[in-house]
């Protein structure tokens, strides 16, 4: 019955998707203000048509959050489910092989920015509850949280979570905004990392400076910058920030066996990537670098003169963006603090530097035992006969980590996307098949949780 609705359904499904595909919903850039709330109320939109009884924009100091429920028996568990509307920027534009905005078929695929992160895997669960409500199979109540900063670092959602702390109250969180194993083996992240993000200026003259009169006399922001991030790793690929690791929880042989025995092709992963060898943290596997062990990385640098053609310049300022991915028991704020002190101390006296930290968000573990975890696993291999694995992810949701923290739940975090999808990515996709089981897959998570 429910496959039945989903084949006769697909092409209104996939065309709402991609209505929501069009609308540039860019978080990080103000001139789409108007975007992402018009995102917003499409969304509200969407959760009436599919039979929720009450669906709002909540104000925020930044984007609204949209807020709905279905309430079909207070007695009965209720599910929360999370997810955001919003979307990275979609530069370098060039690169991308089709508008980034315009969602286009290959493959099998839908390319377009957001498709996976996160409108594809949010609007999931909105076809979902749709079709628990028109074949009426609903058996317990739900809740819907959807946001619009998330890609921005959710800034406003700790006080939101506070001040609506009762239209929050549920048994369980249920998310999709992480990503399978693959399609032949299901899997559901039981781990995120947590992220401090800061941006970093070397200023050295007061002005730009002619390269042949100056260079060689006066210190080049450009050279002192790239030294100093290069300095941030040790040769064994570990980072030098005193009192970085301080706090890193050390995992069990048995708790590093269990996750390397995830099938994982080294080869593969190459290949798909298009390099010629990994990199990282000595001692680790890719699947422990990239699961269980801190990071730090440059997201983006600039300074002196890029435009076409040459100009001898030597840049008064350069600048870059440095993420770092966090693990149990390190805190952004304290991570921040101890990368502003060092940054600071490594600089040469020939240049000033200002560190300026902008989002963050801890780290979290979910348990494998919760009732809502084992309605996701038993959803799974209703679907596709498979029992998923639990794996350990290293992006990053900070939500997660509020959840448990302010309404003392825990998260399911039951993605369907790849890791070959290229988040933050131009050329982002996601599989109309990942789509459509997805959404099956959800509905026997129901289905499960609600004979809880």
């Amino acid at each position: 019955m429910v496959n039945e609705y989903i084949k006769a359904n697909e092409q209104r499904f996939l065309d709402e998707l991609f209505d929501l595909l069009r609308l540039p919903s860019i978080s990080a850039d103000s001139r789409y203000k108007a975007d992402v709330r018009k995102t917003a109320d499409v969304v509200r939109m969407r959760l009436l048509e599919a039979g929720a009884d009450r669906v709002e924009l909540i104000e925020t100091k930044g984007h609204p959050i949209v807020f709905g429920q279905k309430t079909i028996d207070a007695t009965k568990p209720t599910v929360l489910v999370y997810g955001h509307y919003d979307v990275q920027p979609p530069d370098p534009l060039d690169l991308w092989k089709s508008p980034p905005f315009e969602p286009t078929v290959r493959d099998g695929k839908i390319y377009a920015r957001g498709s996976c992160d996160d409108k594809g895997q949010f609007y999931m669960h909105i076809k979902a509850f749709e079709i628990l409500m028109r074949l009426k199979l609903l058996n317990c109540n739900v809740k819907f949280m959807i946001e619009g900063e998330e890609e921005v670092g959710s800034d406003n959602l700790p006080a939101f979570v506070k001040q609506y702390r009762e239209h929050l109250k549920a048994d369980a969180i249920l998310i999709s905004d992480t990503a399978l194993i693959s399609l032949e083996q299901p899997s559901i992240t039981v781990g995120l990392r947590g992220l401090s993000y800061m941006e970093v200026e070397v200023t050295s003259a007061n002005r730009d400076l002619h390269s042949g009169v100056y260079g060689g006399a006066v210190a080049n922001p450009i050279n002192v910058l790239c030294q100093m991030i290069a300095g941030l790793h040790d040769a064994n690929g570990r980072i030098t920030i005193p009192g970085f690791y301080d706090q890193v929880m050390t995992l069990s042989d048995a708790e590093r066996q269990s996750l390397n025995a995830a099938p994982f092709d080294l080869n593969e992963y190459k290949n798909e990537l298009g390099i010629t060898e990994v990199t990282g943290e000595a001692g680790y596997t890719t699947l422990e670098r990239t699961g269980i062990r801190p990071t730090l990385d440059c997201n983006g640098i600039w300074g002196g003169y890029t435009g076409e053609g040459a100009k001898t310049v030597l840049p008064s300022k350069a600048s870059a963006k440095i993420s770092m991915r966090l693990v149990p028991n390190q805190t952004p704020d304290q991570i921040a603090e101890l990368f502003r002190q060092h940054f600071i101390a490594i600089a040469p006296p020939t240049v000033r530097v200002k560190v300026t930290p902008h989002h963050g968000g801890f780290p979290a573990v979910t348990p494998t035992t919760s009732k809502a975890y084992q309605a996701a696993e038993q959803a799974f291999v209703d679907v596709w006969g498979k029992k998923p694995i639990p794996t350990r992810d290293g992006g990053s949701i900070p939500i997660v980590a509020l959840f448990k923290n302010e309404l003392g739940l825990d998260t399911v975090l039951m993605g369907f996307g790849l890791d070959s999808d290229a988040l933050h990515s131009p050329n982002e996709s996601y599989g109309i098949r990942n789509f459509l089981i997805g959404i099956e897959t959800i509905v026997r998570f129901y289905h499960h949780f609600g004979k809880t």
